[in-house]
């Protein structure tokens, strides 16, 4: 019995390992030494006086290419590695896949600047000029749902179908989450460990944290070893300044493109939620099961996929359901 249940164990156990070696104890803000799924490349941009360097992987299709272009929109506390097996499946399927860092994420620079979705999605669309992509499915999700709301209403020529999976932002926080100044936030970032990350992406899983999870958790947790962690944690703060003042919530009716929400029923998070002090208010906010069919009726002609006991992330922890409802959506 304890034989059968090692050789069951094994394959786990050599992925949380495996993800330990491939991760070194210390990245500085833009990742450096840690591999991504697929070759990375640099978009060049100046924004308020600085030149900067936006990342993305742009990876082309493994089987008959069908001639379309996907773009994957990272979350807040993500980075474009983390859409690898989405990436696999849809260039099965035929579909070129462009993934970006966002400036502040992953192996983007993290300049200290105004950020805002309007200027995220405008360097976006330059990539993708740059790319010479014409037109996209955008799927983001998380902080990338937001992103991908405002791509949309800026640009809906180049926005193919629009799919929102578990996006923040169907609701306003300002209502709710109490406010807190740029330097407030950014003093509770610097304060990050790999527990207290730990503990905040436990909270993505209703089902028990996967170990799987660590490959995406500990290059984050990495950084926070880093002398140049400073970096990290004031573009953090600044993004969360982002979201909290910047709602798409009141906008959904304006997209006309074809939209998709694919939402995790047991998902509760509310960006702030820590700062949220009366029960009251913490019992209704982020209630996704509500939200999501709130605003796919505000949408004209938008689809709703539901996917019971499945939290914040459904491409990682229930994939297969995942990618049944995109790609029946966008083929």
């Amino acid at each position: 019995m304890l034989r059968f249940l090692m050789l069951l164990l094994l394959p786990l156990l050599l992925a949380i390992t495996t993800t330990q070696a491939q991760t070194p104890p210390m990245l500085n803000a833009t990742l450096d030494g840690y591999e991504y799924p697929f070759p990375v490349r640099y978009l060049p941009l100046k924004l308020e006086g600085q030149a900067l360097r936006m990342a993305y992987m742009d990876v082309p299709p493994t089987a008959k290419a069908n001639g379309r272009t996907v773009v994957l929109l990272h979350g807040k506390n993500f980075f474009g590695a983390y859409w690898r097996e989405t990436i696999k499946t849809l260039a099965a399927a035929g579909f070129r896949v462009v993934v970006p860092d966002q400036l502040g994420f992953g192996k983007s620079d993290k300049p200290a600047i105004h950020y805002s979705f309007h200027q995220l999605a405008r360097n976006t669309k330059h990539l993708l000029d740059t790319l010479d992509v014409r037109r996209a499915v955008v799927v983001g999700h998380s902080m990338g749902g937001m992103l991908a709301t405002r791509f949309a209403l800026l640009y809906p020529e180049t926005t193919e179908k629009l799919v929102l999976e578990n996006p923040i932002g169907l609701e306003d926080y300002r209502v709710g989450v109490p406010f807190q100044t740029i330097d407030q936030a950014e003093a509770t970032e610097l304060k990050s460990t790999e527990a207290s990350i730990r503990k905040y992406h436990a909270t993505y899983y209703p089902n028990g944290y996967p170990a799987a999870h660590d490959q995406w958790l500990l290059p984050l947790a990495a950084q926070t070893q880093s002398p140049d962690f400073a970096k990290v944690a004031r573009a953090n703060a600044l993004t969360f300044d982002m979201i909290y003042q910047q709602p798409v919530s009141y906008e959904f009716g304006q997209i006309k493109v074809p939209t998709l929400l694919i939402i995790g029923q047991a998902d509760r998070t509310v960006v702030g939620k820590a700062l949220i002090k009366d029960p009251q208010t913490l019992a209704r906010m982020g209630q996704y099961p509500a939200l999501g069919r709130r605003t796919t009726a505000q949408i004209k002609g938008a689809k709703l996929v539901e996917i019971p006991n499945v939290g914040h992330i459904p491409h990682l922890e229930a994939p297969a359901q995942f990618y049944k409802a995109l790609l029946g959506f966008i083929n």
